[in-house]
């Protein structure tokens, strides 16, 4: 019976690995042969607010060379918001190379939910708690009044606040805080750990009479144990270049960067 629970054990641990590895649920889109600052695939947006927010994503990048994208989906599919922005931010390659100076904005229409995944060399500047903030107390109240335009755009200049060191936290009314990185980060660990005190119990207590003082693992124990060393693999996508091409300033040098984590702050609406 213990040998039947610890198998079904080891096959949800499988089956849940891979939320936390890098296989998408869902396909990101490929990277565009021509950089872009807005991808609504979703629609949430009217063509003149597009390009309105379009001009103004690419003027700043081309003032600042950090790189700001905002994409819109329709649906994530079961995928954890926070994994699939990251990985879309590491294959586009957004922000400048060497800089990792990216940022991507990731709305999901059918969940309502947006992330902000960052680029390594903006994690300094733009915190996972200043992004939840952001989201919070801008973004969201108007998106769940339905202007998504001005959500971004307000959302936006107060990510160009911030990276300009004009941001002011005092004077935004902070909300109760969740789907932040740090807790999908270590959430797995906790569970590593959780898992591993229960084989170490029931080996050290699986012992009985003359002189047997307990087994050591067995197979299932060791795979168990593996599953969720994958599973906890998939956390961060490297710091370098993914392969951008272009290496100039803003957008018109192309997509050059990458170095996304998996940290970055999210919310619903």
């Amino acid at each position: 019976m213990k040998s039947l629970q610890r198998l079904v054990l080891f096959s949800i641990l499988t089956l849940s690995g891979f939320s936390f590895t890098g296989f998408s649920q869902i396909e990101i889109p490929e990277k565009p042969s021509k950089e872009m600052a807005v991808y609504d695939a979703a629609d949430l947006l009217k063509e003149a607010e597009e390009q309105k927010l379009r001009l103004k994503l690419e003027t700043y990048a081309d003032t600042t060379s950090t790189q700001i994208v905002v994409a819109t989906i329709n649906s994530l599919n079961g995928e954890y918001i926070g994994t699939y922005a990251a990985e879309w931010g590491q294959k586009w390659g957004i922000g400048q190379k060497k800089e990792d100076n990216g940022l991507l904005i990731l709305i999901a229409k059918k969940e309502a939910k947006i992330w902000f995944s960052t680029g390594y060399g903006l994690e300094p500047y733009l915190t996972d708690a200043t992004s939840k903030t952001i989201i919070e107390n801008i973004i969201l109240p108007e998106f769940r009044k339905a202007n998504y335009y001005e959500g971004i755009d307000e959302g936006t200049t107060a990510v160009f606040e911030v990276i300009a060191g004009k941001f002011d936290a005092s004077q935004v009314k902070t909300s109760s805080s969740k789907d932040v990185g740090w807790g999908f980060a270590i959430f797995p660990i906790l569970i590593f750990v959780v898992i591993f005190i229960l084989i170490a119990r029931k080996n050290k207590g699986g012992g009985s009479g003359k002189g047997n003082h307990g087994r050591g693992p067995d197979l299932l124990d060791f795979l168990i144990l593996g599953s969720m060393g994958r599973s906890m693999g998939g956390g961060s996508f490297g710091g370098s270049s993914s392969g951008g091409f272009g290496g100039g300033g803003g957008f018109s040098g192309g997509f050059g960067g990458g170095g996304f984590g998996g940290g970055g702050a999210g919310g619903s609406w």
